[in-house]
């Protein structure tokens, strides 16, 4: 690990979780000009998931921070005007078109690597890459089939050949249809200004490295290297010409690094009431929420049923700065469903019931319905506040 130089400032708790909130978009008011994509450039990327309860993270995370953007605003800000390109990043992530060229070391890396054990038939990659080129975006379904007869991961010739022509960069996905990726030739759909490989791995590094240090405002070197998923011996060897500077904050217990304009001025503004996704940048990581709020968050849809504590997708509730409770969702028809409910004490239950509201009325929904609370003596007092 790099030796860490003298902290340029030393911060308290508090003081790193507002600068934490602004730089990720919930202190201080949303730039509603800008939008959801103002969004998207704002933190680097936004995570995509196969979930939908309320409505998928990708249309959860703008929602967060502006309010009750339209959902076919959210999708058209994505995927009209070349505007951005699905890729691995902390996972598969929606990024903004511009940092295509710095994901090079990323496609470098893929075309050097084994293929999981998926074998290609002779000829199916430049197959896929001509029909493509002739026929323009298609899904895989479209270009002979996403799979074969057997499990999910059996995949046909033709998905797999998309795919790695995905990893390599010689194809990108323009939109989600359905929730299945459409497929287009990366020389139509990213700008030519853009569409190169002319950056080295270093360089690469440097400005994600960068641009996680700004999207998160303050992190640790685990916090910063897994925005991306970069590696930490990553995140050394390019932190100082990244611009990041070293600083402490009371209680982390790490070294710390800031984004300088972060620590330029004083975080001030309103505070958003919101749920947030499971998979917002904001808590993805637990033990970087473990440390920022004192709460301890998983994400239980993939927990046994009967082992599951708080719900299938239980999402935090973000008030005043701090993360007030959970609500697992659901949707019956017109009424969101709130089927548990944690409440971090009395002073919790307006801003929940504020949340739900909002939440209800985005998605379309009329009335909201709260089936259980984990603390019985509140739950009279939240349904009052839903009236």
């Amino acid at each position: 690990m790099t030796t860490v130089p003298r902290p340029a400032a030393e911060l308290s708790a508090d003081e790193a979780r507002r600068i934490a909130l602004r730089a990720q978009g919930f202190l201080g008011a949303p730039d509603r000009r800008a939008g959801v994509r103002g969004v998207l450039r704002g933190l680097g990327q936004v995570q995509l998931d196969t979930i939908s309860v309320l409505a998928r993270s990708h249309e959860l995370i703008p929602y967060a921070r502006l309010g009750a953007v339209g959902r076919r605003t959210v999708e058209d800000a994505y995927w009209t005007g070349a505007h951005a390109f699905e890729y691995w990043s902390h996972a598969a992530c929606v990024l903004p078109v511009e940092e295509w060229p710095h994901f090079a070391f990323r496609r470098r890396a893929y075309r050097d690597r084994p293929h999981w054990g998926h074998e290609l038939s002779a000829g199916a990659y430049d197959k896929v890459i001509d029909q493509l080129r002739a026929e323009g975006p298609r899904t895989a379904t479209e270009l002979g089939g996403a799979k074969n007869k057997g499990e999910w991961w059996d995949w046909s010739d033709g998905k797999i050949a998309v795919e790695r022509a995905l990893m390599y960069g010689e194809v990108v996905v323009v939109e989600r249809r359905g929730w299945k990726r459409v497929y287009d030739l990366a020389e139509r759909a990213i700008p030519q200004t853009l569409l190169h490989d002319d950056l080295d791995d270093t360089e690469c590094v440097r400005r994600l490295v960068r641009q996680a240090g700004e999207a998160l405002g303050v992190g640790t070197r685990a916090d910063i290297a897994d925005y991306h998923r970069l590696k930490g011996e990553q995140f050394d060897a390019v932190v100082e010409a990244a611009g990041l500077v070293p600083v402490t904050v009371a209680g982390w217990g790490k070294p710390a690094w800031a984004d300088p304009a972060a620590l330029a001025s004083e975080p001030r503004g309103r505070h958003r009431t919101t749920l947030l996704s499971p998979f917002d940048s904001l808590i993805w990581e637990r033990a970087r929420t473990e440390r920022i709020f004192g709460f301890t968050h998983r994400l239980e849809a993939y927990v046994p049923k009967q082992k599951r504590v708080h719900g299938y997708f239980a999402m935090p509730v973000l008030a005043g700065g701090r993360l007030v409770g959970r609500v697992d969702p659901a949707r019956e028809g017109g009424t969101l469903v709130a089927r548990q409910v944690t409440l971090d004490g009395p002073k919790a239950v307006p801003a929940v019931a504020r949340a739900l509201r909002e939440a209800a009325e985005w998605v379309g929904c009329d009335a909201v319905k709260v089936e259980r609370v984990d603390a019985p003596e509140l739950a009279k007092d939240l349904v009052a506040a839903l009236g």
